[in-house]
Parts: structure tokens; sequence; C-alpha cells
């Protein structure tokens, strides 16, 4: 019993659990003041995500490092955190044409914890090594282990079974000098305050924790060459909306209209050998050795 309150006291104390002044007398509010009070705390969460971008940076540049041999990039969290790393590695197939191998999403609890609350999933630190063992984690690949709080035995179980195997680990949580902080090997720690409801880190610490994994894949996928300027050039024209947009990616990129945009598609097999192909007037077998030789990446096959 005493081992127990002194944990609870430990997590009374973290960032993520204390009280906001801002909200005390939420309750008492009416409607558009309570969204208020909850609009201005979210003020608060992209100036800390921005204090972080350097450290956001270390990780994307680590993952993009680890993909061009051969490597993956793992989330793995528990509760609304393992969630939103779920979300986010189920999103880059269809946004980038990826396999669904190459960004994988590990929720304590297995699939059934994404609909169903499975709080007790979170507190065995052998269970998060083992779901990462499972998945085929090696240590060529790297880890973010999720987790607000920062103290998520589930997610610390899995980030000392990566060090084990000398795999690159990130830590993504809310509080500052977190046990996942100074477990991982580059730390992002969005310090974003407490929250508007005491305790519910589904709130600021959930928006902040979905703001830095966009910021990871989408920084990953384009530096890996699927993206040109804005665009989304690793797109795989599959249905009839897709090729629509895969046409008027290629108008946008070369200045074409979309007819000619349509007929380029056509003659390309892809949104990227046709961009190539209209810049430098060849032929698709050229344009397709081009991007071969620049590893995909447009803006090098067309200055190489």
């Amino acid at each position: 019993m005493k081992c127990a309150v002194l944990n609870m006291s430990k997590l009374a104390n973290l960032l993520t659990e204390t009280r906001n002044t801002s909200s005390t007398n939420i309750d008492q509010l009416s409607t558009a003041e309570m969204l208020q009070v909850i609009n201005a705390a979210d003020r608060e969460i992209a100036a800390a995500v921005e204090r972080e971008i350097p450290n956001i940076a270390k990780a994307v540049d680590a993952v993009v490092e680890k993909m061009e041999q051969g490597g993956h990039l793992f989330y793995i969290g528990a509760g609304t955190s393992g969630r939103l790393g779920v979300l986010d590695a189920s999103e880059c197939p269809p946004t980038f044409s990826v396999a669904p191998e190459l960004v994988q999403g590990i929720i304590a609890g297995g699939d059934y914890a994404l609909r169903n609350a499975m709080e007790r999933a979170e507190d065995d630190p052998a269970q998060g090594a083992a779901d990462l063992q499972a998945h085929g984690f090696t240590a060529g690949d790297v880890l973010v282990g999720i987790a607000s709080s920062g103290r998520t035995p589930y997610v610390l179980g899995a980030v000392e079974y990566a060090r084990t195997l000398g795999a690159i680990t990130v830590g993504l949580s809310c509080v500052p000098d977190s046990e996942l902080a100074r477990a991982s090997g580059i730390a992002i720690t969005p310090a974003v305050g407490p929250e508007v409801l005491t305790g519910s880190t589904r709130m600021k610490a959930g928006t902040a924790t979905k703001l830095v994994l966009n910021m990871i894949s989408t920084g990953v996928m384009i530096r890996t060459g699927l993206v040109y300027g804005n665009l989304m050039v690793n797109l795989k024209p599959t249905n009839a909306k897709l090729v629509d947009r895969a046409q008027r990616i290629i108008a946008e990129a070369t200045g074409v209209d979309q007819a000619a945009a349509a007929a380029l598609l056509e003659k390309a097999g892809s949104v990227k050998t046709a961009i190539v192909m209209q810049k430098l007037g060849l032929h698709r077998a050229a344009a397709e050795a081009k991007l071969v030789a620049a590893k995909g990446r447009i803006r090098e096959a067309l200055n190489g």
C-alpha cells in the first residue's frame, strides 16, 4: 500500500496531471464561455510544438537514414497515444503510396483497444517488448514511443527492448525530463501544460502528439522523395478520383493543361515518370532510368 501511495503521489506531480487554474470553474460557464476557455488553452499547443522542432528534425533525419538502409518506422503507445500512432501509420499508405509495413502503429491491447478502453494493458512493460518483437522490429528500425505522461510501463518496456537491440529510439511525451525522455535517444517533449479537464490528456497533449506525428511522417516522406514541391507525386491512380488528382498534379508540376496531363499519365504509367518525361523531353524508359538513378527524387532527376 505504501508503494501505491508513493506512485500516486508521483503521478499527481506530473505536468499533465496538475490542475489548470484557467478552467477551475468551467462547469459554471455558459456554453460559449466554456468553449472559449478550451480554445484559449488550445492556442498554447502550437507554441509548445514549435519549441521542439530541433528534436523533431533529429527524429525525421534519423528515420530517413534508416529507411534508406531498408528500415521501418514504428509507433507504440497505449490509450489515446497508441490510437494516434496507429492513425498516423495507417494514413501513410493512402497518402504516399508506401507499403503498409513501412510505418507501423502498435497499441497496447491490440486492435480491440482502438475502439475499447483497456487501461490495464498499459501497465505491463514485458508486453510492450513482446508486441514490438512480434511485429518484427529490428536494430535497423526506429521506434517512437508515445506516452503523454512519459511513464507508461508498456511503452517503456518497448523502448528498453529497442535499445537492447541497438535501435534508434524516440520518446514523445508532454512532461519535461520524463522517464520516457530519459530512456530514449531522442526526446520530443511539447510541454503543453495542465489540461482543461484535469488529467484528460486526450485534449492538449493528444493534439500536440497528433501535430508531432504529422510532422515526423510528413517530413520523412518529403525527405525520401515522395513529394515534389508540395505535391504528392507518389500517388497511385487506382480509382477515378485519384486519376483526376494525378492528372492535376502533373498539370501543376509541368504547366500543361489537364488533357495533356492525362495523355502524359497514360504514356508514363506514373505521376513521377510523367513529370520527368515532360520537363526533360524524354521517353518513358529514359525518364524511369533518371528516377532510378535519383532514388525516386524528382528534383534530383531533373538536375542530374
